[in-house]
């Protein structure tokens, strides 16, 4: 079992390394590149994108080849519809990526993107119907049932509470990896992390999910090869539609994994509250948190205080890694109390930034 899954990262991640350095080139020659013409853009000279569209069909042509022509994918809590979802969901966010790559489109014309793929990835089944009450039992959202229509025998519905968690969950990851895609190989670097604990949590003795397990070392593997050329200094950035897709899979995975939303939440917790703090900091100035772009993200400011992107980056890694391993051990309760202390951390971790930073400037440090 154990060769199936090398096998399968090491499709993905040769794969990726091959489609990478093709889509480079492309991306050079369309002159599709990200210029440092702004103030938060730490690079010095044009960078090319469409790194996620070889994240994408290197996790693609390796997740279809293994639902077709083995049993190792589809069964369990996998159906054909699910991996269907996911293809055109993916293509979906490929498509607008590309398109803001190349035209930089406004905000109001990208979220009709990612939108539409939460939209294609609820209809094929793929939701959060409970979740785990930490203190005890369960809370049900199957509530308010509305069937579409029946497609060979399989209804596709809308279920009110759970299908409006899930729109929310998924829009939440997806826009906490673009958030965090400011410094080389750190989207890329989290999500290998991220899947690679999935990976572990799906084989546990608790989920037993091993064709989820296969999809999370898959897209590991496809995030993996294209790390090799997007790890500091960067020759090809992940783009809008990479940064999106890294969210995505993560909150999918997530719900793939029987519904471990306290998993992802410690893994993506950093970012998370990052991107929380940061919204609430932009409302109040009463600037738009969603089209406004500052520096003063938490990977931004580590750079300030004077870690290299590399230091950065791995510090971050380390934290990533460090409470996303907790969930392999702890039960519900327990990552509730994770969840506390990853908040406390961050809050510390922030102060201490400030704190630096302010002190470096007034004596120029």
């Amino acid at each position: 079992m154990i060769f199936n899954y090398l096998i399968a990262f090491s499709l993905a991640f040769f794969l990726s390394i091959i489609l990478t350095l093709i889509v480079r080139k492309i991306a050079l020659r369309l002159k599709i590149v990200d210029l440092p013409n702004l103030e938060r853009k730490i690079h010095h000279n044009p960078i090319p994108l469409l790194g996620g569209v070889a994240v994408f069909f290197s996790f693609i042509f390796v997740l279809i080849y293994y639902s077709l022509f083995t049993n190792l994918v589809i069964g369990g809590f996998i159906l054909p519809k699910h991996i269907v979802g996911l293809i055109l969901a993916g293509l979906i966010i490929m498509v607008g990526g590309v398109l803001d790559d190349k035209f930089n489109l406004r905000p109001k014309y990208q979220i009709i993107f990612p939108l539409l793929a939460i939209v294609i990835v609820i209809v094929s089944g793929i939701g959060i119907s409970q979740l785990r009450n930490p203190f005890g039992g369960t809370l049900s959202l199957k509530n308010w049932d509305l069937i579409l229509f029946w497609y060979r025998g399989l209804p596709y519905k809308i279920t009110l509470l759970a299908d409006l968690f899930t729109f929310l969950w998924l829009l939440g990851m997806m826009y906490t990896t673009k958030l965090l895609d400011g410094l080389d190989g750190l989207v890329a670097g989290v999500t290998v992390i991220g899947s690679f604990i999935v990976f572990f949590v799906s084989l546990s003795k608790t989920v037993v999910q091993p064709n989820t397990a296969l999809i999370a070392i898959i897209l590991a593997g496809a995030f993996a090869g294209f790390l090799i050329f997007n790890f500091n200094p960067a020759r090809i950035f992940l783009g809008e539609g990479g940064s999106l897709f890294a969210g995505l899979m993560l909150g999918v995975l997530s719900i793939l994994a029987g519904s471990k939303i306290a998993t992802a939440l410690l893994i993506m917790g950093i970012p998370i509250l990052d991107v929380v703090w940061t919204i609430i900091r932009r409302l109040r100035s009463g600037k738009n948190p969603f089209t406004f772009a500052d520096r003063k993200h938490l990977h931004f400011r580590l750079l300030d205080v004077g870690l290299s992107q590399k230091q950065a980056v791995s510090f971050l890694y380390c934290l990533t890694a460090l409470f996303g391993s907790l969930t392999l051990f702890l039960q519900s309760f327990g990552k509730l109390i994770a969840l506390m202390i990853l908040a406390v951390v961050m809050l510390i971790l922030v102060v201490i930034l400030v704190f630096i930073y302010q002190r470096k400037n007034k004596y120029g440090g």
